[in-house]
């Protein structure tokens, strides 16, 4: 399964603090960010994806997120 966000991280280095929290909040996902995309784009990868936990996370964060169809 795979799960595509909007986001508004612009820089790597916040891409790469994001990259961390998630990969130990859900450790089985295989997570890229896609920066150079007008949307500034999350991927996440694996089973059993809750959009809400992930955009929950980012959102407590200070980013904003929101899942594309």
């Amino acid at each position: 399964m795979v799960e595509v966000f909007k986001t508004n991280i612009l820089k790597q280095k916040e891409a790469k603090l994001m990259l961390t929290i998630l990969s130990k909040k859900f450790p089985s996902f295989k997570i890229n960010f896609d920066l150079d995309d007008c949307d500034k784009i999350l991927r996440v990868h694996g089973e059993y994806i809750c959009n809400e936990k992930i955009i929950a996370l980012i959102n407590s964060n200070g980013f904003q997120c929101v899942a594309l169809e």
